[in-house]
C-alpha cells in the first residue's frame, strides 16, 4: 500500500494563546480536524480520477457498468423475502417450541422457557460473528447464502424430532392431569440432547441472516440519489414491514397447521418456507449491488488499541511529532470505506494516528494508523449506549413471549362462536405493527413534522425514544392487569385449575399490552436499524447492524437470568411459598415481575435520554467540519500577509 507522511500543520494560522499562555487546545484541534479533510480532496497522481471506496460492485467483485440494471425496490423484493421467511421461522419457533417441550418434551414450563429464551438469546447475540464475517471477509450477499443454508438444515433437524417418534418420550396415558403433575415420561437425556442441538444450529444459522440483511437491502439504493434519505427511510419501514408478515403467518397458519396436522406438519412448513425464500434470493442475484469486505474490523480496531497504547506517553507538542497520519488522495486505506474526518472525541485514542519521525515512511500498522481507521473504533464505541438501551425492550419482548401464553391459558379466547387457540395471542403484536406502518406515512409523519419540522417526522433516535416510552406504558398495563386476573381466578375458585379458561374473563384484555409493545417495536427497532446503518463506518455496516440483534440476544439471556433469580430468591418451600413465576400463573405473582420490569425501563429510559442529548450525528460533524474549513481559509495570511 503506497503511503506517504501527513505534513505537519504548522503551516496554518497560529492557534490563539489562552489566558495562561498555553495554546488553545480546542482550536488546534478544529484545525487538525480541518486540515485532514482538506487533504482528503487531493487527486491522484497523472491526474487520474478515482473510484470511491463505497462503489458497488457485482457478485464477481467488478465494477457494474450500469447501475440502473441492478438495485433499487425490485432487488429489495428479493432480499424481504429472505428476511420474511427468516422472521417466520424465528417467530414460529418461539411461540411454539415452549408448548412443544411442554406437551411433547414433558418439560415444565419454567424450563421450557428458559432454554427458548436462550435459543432467542443465542440466535440475536451470535450475530456479532455474522455481521464480523460479512465485513471482514465473505461480504453480506455471502454471509447471507451460507448461513441460510445452516439455518434450513436447522429447521430441517427440528421438524425430523418432531415427526419420528424415536425423538421424542412415550406418549400413551399422558393426559392432561399427568402433565399437571409431572407424571408422564420424561425425554431421554440423548433426546433433548438432539433437540438442543438443532435448534441452536438454527439459532447460529440466524446470526449470519440478521445482521447483514437489513445492510444489504439498503445497499440496493444510490447513496448519491437527492432521494436517497427519503428511500432509506422508507426501506427500513418496509424491511420491518417483512418482518411483521412473518411473524403474522408464524402465529396464525403455523399455529393452525400444528392444530389440524401436527407439530411435524408445523414444523415442515417452516422449513419449506425457508427453503423457497432461499431459491428466491439466489434467482435475485444478477439484480443485487454488493460493496467490497473491508478487511477483519476486528483487527484494525485491536490495531488502534495497541498503537494508542505503545504511545501513550508520547505528546502533540513533541519535537518528534509530524502530524495525524493518513494516506494521500482520495481513497482511504481500507477497501470499501470512504475516509472519516477527525473528530474531538476519544482523544486518547488519537496517540494511534500520531506520527512521530521515528515511524519511517513504511510504519507498522500496530504501531501507526490512519485516522480514518482511528475514527472507526470511536464511532464504534459511541454507537454502543444506543443499542445497549434497547436491551430492556427486549427483555420485555421475551416477557411477553413467554410469560404471556402462560395468562392466556386461565382466560377465554372465544370470538363469537369462534376460539382461538392461545399460541395465537402474539399475533396481534404484529397485527398492530402492521397497522401503524401502513398509516405511518399517512399518518404520523404529517402531524409529527408540524411539532418537530423533521422531514421524516421524527429523527431516527427521537423514534427510538418514543419506542422506549411506549413500552413502558405496556409492561406497566401488564402489572395492571395481571393484578386483576390473578384476583379474579382466586376469588372464583380458579386458583388450583390453571390451565382452564374462565369463561367471563377474556382474554382480549391482553391486547392492550400486546399492541402498546407493537407500537413501542415500530418506533424503537426501525429508528434503531436506520440509525446504526446511517452512523456505522462504510466498512462495518454488518457490524453496527448487528448491535441491534446483539442487545436482542442480551435481552433474552437477561430475562432467563432475571426468571432465574426471581424463582430461586422468592421461592420458599419450608414454607410452602411458591415463587412469582411459579409454574401456576395463579398462586404465582407475574404482577410484581411486570412492575419491577416498568421500574427498570424507566431507569433505563433516563439513561437513554442521557446518551440521546450528548449524541451528535455524523452529518451534524460533516456541516461543522466544513464551517470549520472555510473559516480558516478565511483567516489564512496570504503570502505571509
Amino acid at each position: 500500500m503506497g503511503t506517504r507522511e501527513i505534513k505537519s500543520p504548522e503551516s496554518l494560522p497560529v492557534t490563539p494563546a489562552s489566558f495562561d499562555g498555553i495554546p488553545d487546545s480546542s482550536s488546534h484541534r478544529k484545525r487538525l480536524g480541518a486540515y485532514f479533510i482538506e487533504s482528503d480532496n487531493r487527486r491522484m497522481a497523472m491526474g487520474r480520477g478515482y473510484t470511491g471506496g463505497t462503489t458497488p460492485v457485482n457478485v464477481h467483485g467488478k465494477p457494474i457498468a450500469d447501475l440502473s440494471k441492478t438495485g433499487g425496490w425490485i432487488a429489495a423484493i428479493f432480499i424481504f423475502g429472505n428476511e420474511m421467511a427468516e422472521r417466520m421461522a424465528y417467530f414460529g419457533l418461539s411461540v411454539n417450541m415452549v408448548a412443544f417441550m411442554f406437551y411433547v418434551m414433558h418439560k415444565p414450563f419454567s424450563s421450557s422457557s428458559n432454554a427458548v429464551n436462550n435459543f432467542l438469546g443465542i440466535s440475536q447475540a451470535s450475530s456479532v460473528l455474522g455481521g464480523f464475517l460479512a465485513d471482514a471477509y465473505l461480504g453480506r450477499y455471502w454471509t447471507i447464502a451460507i448461513f441460510t443454508t445452516i439455518y434450513l438444515g436447522g429447521l430441517t433437524g427440528i421438524t425430523l424430532c418432531a415427526t419420528m417418534h424415536i425423538f421424542v418420550p412415550n406418549q400413551e396415558e399422558c393426559d392432561q392431569i399427568s402433565l399437571l403433575l409431572g407424571k408422564c415420561e420424561p425425554a431421554k437425556s440423548w433426546q433433548m440432547v438432539y433437540l438442543y442441538t438443532v435448534l441452536y444450529i438454527t439459532g447460529f444459522g440466524a446470526a449470519g441472516i440478521r445482521p447483514c440483511v437489513s445492510s444489504f437491502g439498503a445497499d440496493q439504493f444510490d447513496e448519491t440519489s437527492k432521494d436517497y434519505k427519503t428511500h432509506l427511510d422508507r426501506f427500513f419501514n418496509f424491511f420491518y414491514l417483512s418482518v411483521t408478515i412473518g411473524a403474522i403467518v408464524a402465529f396464525t397458519l403455523v399455529v393452525y397447521i400444528q392444530m389440524k396436522h401436527g407439530w411435524g406438519s408445523a414444523f415442515g412448513s417452516l422449513a419449506i418456507a425457508m427453503g423457497i425464500s432461499n431459491m428466491l434470493f439466489f434467482v435475485g442475484t444478477p439484480l443485487y449491488r454488493h460493496r467490497l469486505p473491508g478487511g477483519s474490523p476486528l483487527t484494525r480496531v485491536a490495531e488502534v488499541l495497541v498503537a494508542a497504547f505503545r504511545k501513550r506517553n508520547a505528546s502533540f507538542s513533541s519535537s518528534e511529532y509530524i502530524g495525524l497520519y493518513e494516506v494521500p488522495g482520495k481513497r482511504s486505506a481500507i477497501k470499501g470505506s470512504k475516509k472519516i474526518a477527525h473528530t474531538d472525541d476519544f482523544r486518547c485514542l488519537d496517540k494511534a494516528a500520531l506520527q512521530l519521525k521515528e515511524d519511517g515512511a513504511y510504519p507498522s500498522p500496530w504501531r501507526l494508523c490512519t485516522v480514518t481507521q482511528v475514527e472507526e473504533v470511536k464511532i464504534l464505541i459511541k454507537l454502543i449506549p444506543i443499542p445497549a438501551c434497547t436491551i430492556m425492550l427486549s427483555v420485555i419482548l421475551t416477557e411477553f413471549l413467554t410469560l404471556s401464553v402462560q395468562q392466556a391459558y386461565t382466560l377465554n379466547t372465544h370470538i363469537g362462536r369462534l376460539k382461538l387457540p392461545v399460541t395465537c395471542m402474539p399475533v396481534f403484536p404484529g397485527l398492530s405493527i402492521f397497522l401503524i406502518l401502513s398509516l405511518y406515512y399517512s399518518i404520523f409523519v404529517p402531524m409529527s413534522r408540524r411539532i418537530t419540522g423533521h422531514p421524516h417526522g421524527a429523527s431516527q433516535l427521537q423514534r427510538v425514544g418514543i419506542g422506549l416510552a411506549v413500552s413502558i406504558i405496556s409492561v406497566a398495563w401488564a402489572g395492571v392487569f395481571e393484578r386483576y386476573r390473578r384476583n379474579y381466578a382466586v376469588e372464583h375458585g380458579f386458583k388450583v385449575s390453571f390451565l382452564t379458561p374462565m369463561p367471563n374473563l377474556s382474554a382480549f384484555w391482553l391486547l392492550i399490552q400486546y399492541c402498546l409493545i407493537g407500537i413501542a417495536e415500530v418506533f424503537c427497532i426501525v429508528g434503531l436499524l436506520e440509525f446504526l446503518y446511517e452512523e456505522s463506518p462504510d466498512a462495518m455496516k454488518s457490524i453496527g447492524s448487528a448491535y441491534a440483534a446483539l442487545a436482542g440476544g442480551l435481552g433474552c439471556f437477561v430475562a432467563s437470568i432475571l426468571n432465574t433469580i426471581i424463582k430461586s430468591t422468592t421461592e420458599n418451600a419450608e414454607k410452602m411459598q411458591p415463587s412469582w413465576l411459579s409454574q401456576n400463573v395463579n398462586t404465582g405473582r407475574f404482577d410484581y415481575l411486570y412492575w419491577l420490569l416498568t421500574v427498570l425501563s424507566m431507569i433505563n429510559f433516563c439513561v437513554f435520554l442521557y446518551y440521546a442529548r450528548k449524541y451528535e450525528y455524523r452529518s451534524q460533524q460533516r456541516i461543522e467540519t466544513t464551517t470549520t474549513i472555510m473559516e480558516n481559509k478565511q483567516n489564512t495570511p496570504i503570502n505571509g500577509s
